[in-house]
């Protein structure tokens, strides 16, 4: 029986997932994280972008969020966003257009704070994205 550890995946208007994980990948602030059972107390702030789980029993599943934290404890996992979303319900189609509209207002000679909402909905749209083919490559896995 392979070692595991409690996750929570908790957004402002839901609770996506609660359940026993073999592991957890994501990426923080400063690089990727790989979170297995005994892992060292941790808090961190998130980036924009996939979770990966691997469930007690079950397939790999893939979450994205828009940032927040991550808290590791001795037998506890939780994941703190502030918006999370599970990777299927994600339209590819809808963030590959979000990401070609930032992408062409990032272009276009603007003011300052404009173009740091922009940076942001091109980033919130790449991280989408990448959530969506993470899932992809976990599905032919």
């Amino acid at each position: 029986m392979a070692m595991t550890l409690h996750c929570d995946i908790v957004s402002a208007e839901d609770n996506l997932y609660s359940g026993r994980v073999e592991m957890l990948v994501c990426e923080g602030e400063l690089g990727a994280l790989g979170i297995l059972p005994g892992h060292a107390p941790l808090l961190t702030r998130l980036i924009p972008g996939p979770i990966r789980l691997k469930p007690q029993h079950g397939e790999e599943e893939v979450f994205y969020v828009s940032g927040g934290f991550l808290e590791v404890q001795p037998h506890t996992v939780t994941v703190l966003a502030d918006t999370a979303l599970r990777a299927h319900d994600i339209d590819e189609a809808a963030a590959e257009q979000a990401k070609l509209d930032a992408e062409r207002a990032a272009a276009d000679q603007m003011a300052q704070l404009e173009y740091a909402q922009v940076a942001a909905d091109l980033a919130r749209a790449s991280a989408q994205l990448r959530t969506v083919r993470e899932l992809k490559r976990a599905m032919r896995k």
